[in-house]
């Protein structure tokens, strides 16, 4: 699969280094111009911290890279764009002093990092690029000395069933073969690596699990608070049985964990690190609030998350199923345990159940004729097609789509689930026309984003337009246990047409990243400004099966709050997604352009309008640039620093009158539907293991 060529990128004198991250070509590391003859930059160390707290994610990432050359080298470095990520700080070393930038305009942050590059100086650039990726630049990597930089990016964190789960990408997806055919790669850390996740939970954790990293240091200081280290040492000596137990170790146990993150072995960054944790059994459901208002004449920021009950009913009658998969070149190396996690998924079906399935590449094909009735035999003869099929070509997404669409009975619940993991490239490519096809049907879209370098946004909004919903998926996940988990979406009722209201003060731009429709499982994430605090009612409404249904209860907003300053960016992000979601039928976009960029700039976010820019104070100074990102960053980190001292405190806001009687759906009552229960969490473990013995029954 090719997307657009790729740019050439004239640097003088200089010459042009590539971080790049692949699952098919480069993974993470430096690249160099094919037969360059002068020594590579080397990447000395890769640090991460992240911190899984309140709702959301934290992601710190400091690298430095040595210049063994004797001529000043600019550096180009690109990294996926994590689900849902606002990069909050980019920041390099100028004079030993740490530089954050300031995000401005695109075009004009370019011209400034031109200049600035032109004249010697030191000059830093963080754009977003077309294959959903951040591109950082920075000049001069020094003649014989090192570099430093920092990037700091914030996510909401949900939970799905009693399950979370973290991943920090690594593989780009492999989706531009004109690319890798130009450069070169050297993704060694040659020093120190080390990945450090903090989780601070307000909801008991009763496991955590690092798939692919069995030798990982899990550390548990108590039900709510969990410590993943991983270092180079531990991943080179890893195990190849994928059921050897990841070490857990209780506080007083640190002293014995085996290996240190200062050892001396190269670490290659190859794949997405994943964390997975599961909440205690029998959790109440619950409505959670953080907020910040930094005085009481201030304007205050929420963040919202509702937990419903798990009282949404099973459905009894027969559904159908429509799995649209993408069989594109890409796909290899990955086909064979998608088509296992879909082979596990029919096999949950029970007999009043029917499916199609549509493959598409250049071209869309019908695997089966119709919709076949989920019988033991039918399923058992389609994995035996199944087994056939093998990926190449382009991806003709709409085409999939359109066929997938053809035959849709009216008086039978209907989903369709669609796996892929690139960009629209051939046939039909325009987002209106995406939409307007899915609008024909009533039809709910249910789609898992494969890799890092997907059209996330395009499969977004297909999925709320048709209100079902998309859920990345990285090539470390476990992919038969998310197929398993969407299916089991529609075998229980859903709560339709969704909405919050506040009543008793005055809330504005209440926005949300969901769809309206709440399936089994499922969170609820809202952000709102208020200005009066105060108590409030909080009600929710929606329709299952045609019924009216409300949910509400009572909570107080306070004066003032100064523990959660990241939500205004969370809040910005949020606003400026639903702001490009009405652009796409808008045929003057010019004023919704200038609404983000004028969010961008006040909040600090990094969008297809907005760079975020590193120059030394006096340039800032020197084109009129405020120092607002500075200031923000610094409030930030005194909060975090605050909250990192403080015991682990509950967020709920519900306990007086709860929203929900009942618990929250958990994992250990998952699936249904005929094929008894399923625990995703099982498959976290296992997965690896099958997906080597499905392998090999296919190339027997």
């Amino acid at each position: 699969m090719k997307t657009k060529t790729a740019k050439i990128i004239t640097t003088g004198i200089s010459l042009l280094i590539l971080f790049f991250f692949s699952t098919t070509g480069f993974t993470a590391g430096l690249l160099t111009p094919s037969g360059r003859s002068l020594p590579a930059l080397l990447l000395k160390e890769h640090h991460v911290c992240v911190t899984v707290e309140d709702g959301y994610v934290i992601t710190r990432i400091d690298q430095s890279f040595f210049n063994p050359n004797s001529m000043d080298l600019e550096a180009l470095y690109t990294f996926p764009v994590p689900e849902t990520a606002s990069v909050a700080e980019f920041s390099l070393w100028i004079d030993g002093k740490k530089v954050p930038g300031e995000v401005v305009e695109k075009e004009k942050a370019k011209e400034i990092y031109e200049e600035e590059k032109a004249a010697g100086h030191e000059t830093g650039l963080t754009e977003k690029n077309e294959l959903n990726s951040f591109e950082i630049k920075v000049f001069p990597v020094k003649a014989n000395d090192t570099t430093r930089m920092r990037l700091v990016y914030i996510q909401p964190v949900t939970v799905d069933t009693g399950m979370g789960r973290y991943v920090y990408p690594l593989e780009s997806g492999g989706v531009d073969d004109v690319q890798e055919s130009f450069w070169t790669a050297n993704e060694k850390v040659e020093e120190k690596f080390s990945f450090v996740l903090h989780l601070r939970s307000s909801i008991p954790v009763d496991g955590l699990r690092v798939p692919g990293f069995p030798k990982a240091a899990v550390t548990k200081t108590s039900p709510r608070e969990w410590t993943v280290d991983i270092n180079k040492g531990s991943i080179i000596q890893q195990s190849i049985n994928p059921e050897d137990p990841v070490q857990v170790k209780e506080q007083g146990d640190l002293e014995n964990t085996a290996v240190s993150s200062n050892s001396q072995a190269a670490f290659t960054l190859d794949k997405d690190i994943l964390v997975y944790w599961r909440q205690a059994a029998n959790i109440p459901a619950r409505v959670d609030m953080v907020t910040y208002k930094p005085a009481k004449d201030k304007q205050g920021t929420f963040m919202i998350t509702i937990t419903p009950g798990d009282d949404l009913k099973e459905i009894q009658k027969g559904r159908d199923w429509v799995f649209v998969l993408d069989r594109s070149g890409s796909m290899d190396g990955k086909f064979e345990t998608l088509l296992n996690g879909v082979e596990r998924a029919l096999g949950k079906m029970n007999d009043k159940d029917r499916f199609r399935i549509i493959m598409f590449e250049n071209q869309a094909e019908e695997i089966t004729s119709g919709f076949v009735t989920a019988t033991q035999q039918n399923v058992k003869n389609m994995i035996n097609t199944l087994g056939t099929q093998r990926p190449g070509g382009g991806t003709n997404l709409y085409e999939g789509l359109k066929k997938g669409l053809k035959v849709v009975d009216a008086d039978r619940t209907t989903s369709m689930v669609l796996v892929t993991d690139g960009v629209a490239n051939v046939g039909v490519t325009k987002q209106k026309s995406f939409i307007e096809l899915l609008k024909k049907k009533d039809i709910r879209l249910f789609t898992l984003m494969m890799g890092n370098s997907n059209n996330e946004f395009l499969l977004k909004h297909l999925a709320h337009a048709s209100n079902g919903f998309a859920q990345s998926v990285s090539n470390s996940d476990d992919i038969v246990g998310l197929i398993l988990s969407v299916t089991s979406k529609v075998t229980h009722e859903a709560l339709h047409g969704t909405k919050l209201s506040v009543r008793g003060i005055p809330v504005k731009k209440l926005v949300t990243n969901n769809t309206s429709s709440l399936y089994r499982g499922q969170q609820l994430i809202y952000f709102g400004h208020y200005k009066k605090a105060g108590q409030a009612d909080l009600v929710l409404t929606g329709k299952i099966s045609g019924e009216n249904k409300q949910y509400e209860t009572t909570v107080s907003f306070p004066e003032v709050a100064m523990d959660h300053p990241e939500i205004e960016r969370l809040w910005a992000y949020a606003a400026i997604d639903q702001i490009k979601r009405a652009m796409v039928f808008e045929t003057d976009e010019s004023e919704s352009e200038q609404a983000i960029i004028s969010l961008s700039t006040k909040y600090g976010i990094v969008t297809d309008y907005t760079s975020m820019l590193v120059v030394r104070d006096e340039i800032f100074k020197k084109h009129g640039i405020r120092r607002s990102n500075k200031k923000r960053l610094a409030v930030e980190e005194k909060a975090q620093q605050k909250r990192a001292s403080a015991p682990v405190v509950s967020r709920r806001v519900d306990t007086r009158k709860p929203m929900y009687k009942s618990h929250q759906s958990s994992h250990r009552s998952f699936g249904g539907g005929g094929g008894g229960a399923v625990d995703p969490w099982f498959f976290v473990i296992l997965l690896p293991l099958a997906a080597v013995k499905f392998k090999k029954k296919r190339t027997s």
